[in-house]
This record gives structure tokens, sequence and C-alpha cells, in this order.
């Protein structure tokens, strides 16, 4: 039986101290294609490097249109990556590669009013705190989970449970330290006031549309006039991101393309450089968050998922442990503003709940 961890099972022995240091190198070469940074145990592998841009790709698409082209969707399949979280939460955090440091965590200077979150097992729920000052030190810490594989089922060759126990083992992995993310997100999205819509007034338009086109250009208004004298160096022309619940994702494309007046190259409501970055992993399906991405809003990956493996006699199971370590920090609020998707009384067009 051919597979995606052991091109061949039926010659796979699982008493043979090769085949099992073949199936973890597999295991880690799974895991190491998630990564947003080539590791370095495969950067000299050219098949991986090629297979890892094309997941990227992939997760790009997605992220900015909602959807996965068909080329996209056979690029995952090839490789076995379709996964239950999503990834665009790396385009709004300045996200730095710290696994071949010996650090222990980053600094951010100068800040203003920020949140970090604590550390959490994988499954646990983010748990908050406020920074503020001069400098704040983000921590990497250290997030680990457990997967067994009972004898029997390499006994029984039962590989496609074995296969599909590994993925959802990666997946819940991946999915926790991005849930992570965006719930720090979120949380400083829930201490603002989030703009609400308002009629445009308009009888021969698409009044929705225009509302959200008209609160986006709001939100960004407010975060460049509160950034300007932080020494960003930003500008009007800069890109922003509309962090965009999938319920929504429809609604902003229309946003951001409906025209001032109702004609062939009439200008657009939209003002600004925007960028949709599509989720699947917002808790408020109700809001979107107006975003300039990176500067203080940070993220570091200290570790990757790496995978350690040992033998428990006592549960004739082959124990396999996997670890992660990173940490994240918006370092200044001032960065992000909501805005409340209700439509405003008596304007048609807005999304079904």
């Amino acid at each position: 039986m051919r597979g995606y961890l052991v091109k061949d099972w039926d010659k796979f022995e699982l008493e043979n101290p090769k085949h099992q240091k073949m199936l973890l190198q597999s295991l880690a070469y799974r895991c190491a294609l998630q990564n947003k940074f080539v590791d370095k145990e495969f950067e000299n592998s050219e098949k991986f490097v090629k297979a890892h841009g094309e997941i990227r790709a992939a997760y790009q698409a997605f992220t900015t249109t909602g959807d996965f082209p068909p080329q996209a969707i056979a690029a995952l399949e090839k490789y076995h990556a379709l996964t239950n979280y999503d990834m665009g939460y790396e385009s709004i955090f300045d996200v730095r590669d710290f696994t071949g440091s010996r650090q222990g965590g980053f600094k951010i200077s100068d800040v203003q009013s920020g949140m970090t979150f604590r550390r959490i097992p994988i499954g646990g729920k983010v748990l908050l705190k406020q920074m503020s000052g001069s400098e704040e030190y983000v921590p990497f810490h250290f997030y680990g989970g457990g997967l067994n594989w009972h004898r029997s089922l390499f006994m029984n060759q039962e590989y496609w449970t074995v296969e599909d126990n590994a993925m959802e083992f990666i997946n819940k992995a991946y999915s926790q330290r991005a849930q992570a993310h965006y719930d720090l997100i979120e949380a400083v999205m829930d201490t603002l006031a989030c703009i609400a819509l308002t009629d445009p007034g308009c009888t021969d338009c698409d009044a929705y549309s225009v509302s959200l086109a008209v609160a986006i250009n709001h939100a960004i208004t407010t975060i460049l006039t509160a950034v300007q004298n932080k020494g960003y160096g930003v500008s009007p022309s800069v890109v922003f991101y509309v962090l965009t619940p999938l319920r929504l994702m429809g609604a902003v494309r229309r946003a951001l393309s409906v025209n001032v007046q109702a004609f062939q190259g009439s200008e657009k409501w939209s003002s600004y450089n925007v960028v949709p970055v599509n989720s699947m992993m917002l808790a408020n399906t109700n809001r979107l968050g107006i975003i300039l991405p990176k500067l203080k809003i940070k993220s570091g990956y200290r570790m990757n998922l790496s995978i350690f493996n040992s033998f428990d006699m006592l549960t004739f199971s082959d124990a396999t442990a996997g670890w992660l370590s990173y940490g994240a920090a918006v370092g200044d609020t001032d960065q992000i503003e909501c805005i409340d998707a209700t439509a405003p009384s008596g304007v048609p067009g807005a999304p079904e709940e």
C-alpha cells in the first residue's frame, strides 16, 4: 500500500530501526512543509524547497481571495497539506525566524499600549496580559502535545489510521499557534469601540457596500492620524489589511470595488490600498479588523514543530511528542481599528447571519 508517510507500507517493518527512523524523518518532513520559513534540515533539498513554495503560495491564495483556486488545491492535495486552519495572521504580524538563535524571547521598544499572550498548552485557551512602557520583553514559551501509535495499528496494517492520526496531530499543533495569534488580535479589538456603519443616503447605489467602504476609509484615517508622530514612516499609500471572517468576505470584496458613480472608470469609494486577509478562525463573525501590519505587531518562532519518539512498553505504543516554541505581541494597539458590520436601519444588502 502506498502512503504519504511511507511510500510502500507493505515493505515497512516496525521492528527495523532504519524503518522507524525513516517514519520519524517523514513525519518531520511533513511538519516542516507547514512552516513559514524553510527548515534548515531541508534547505538543501530541491524537492522540499519546491513543495514548500507551492504550499505557501496556495495558503496565500486563500488568505487574499477566501478560496483555493484549482491549481492551489492540486498542490495541497499533491503534498497532503490541506489543513483546518489558515495562516493569514503571518501577513499581519512581523514574524521573525529565531530557530537558529539562542534567545529566550525578543524585545519591543517604545510600547505605547499593547498586549501579549501567556503560556498555553495545546488545546488550552489563550491567556492575555497588558503591556506598556518604553520596552517590553516577549518570551518564547513551549507548547507540546502527544501522539501515541498503538503497535496493533502496524500489526494489523491499519496504515491509513496511522497517517490520519499523524496529520491530525500536525494540524492541531499549528492550528493552536494560528488561533493564539488571531485571539491576540481579537482581544485588542475587544478593547476598542468599533466603528458603526452609517446610512450613505444614496438611492441608486449598493448602500451597504458604500457604507462599509466609508467605514474602512474612516478606520484607516483614524490609524494614520494616531501613528503619524510615532516615527513609523507610513504614508496614505501604505498597505492596510482587512481581517475578514468568511461570512463577510463577499461584502468586503464588493465594498473595495464599488464605484462612486455608476459608470465605468469612476473612482472607487475605497480611498486606500487595502488587501483582505480572510480567516475562518475568528470568534466574532460580524466584525472587521482594519490593521496597519507589522511594525510593532510582532511574532517570533523559536522552534518549529519538532518530533520526539520512544516506545512505551506499558501501553504497547510508540509515544511521539511534538513541541513548538513561539511568542507574539501587539506592541501598539493604535495599529488596529475595528468595524461593526451590522447594517444601518433600512439599508439592504448585508450578509445573512
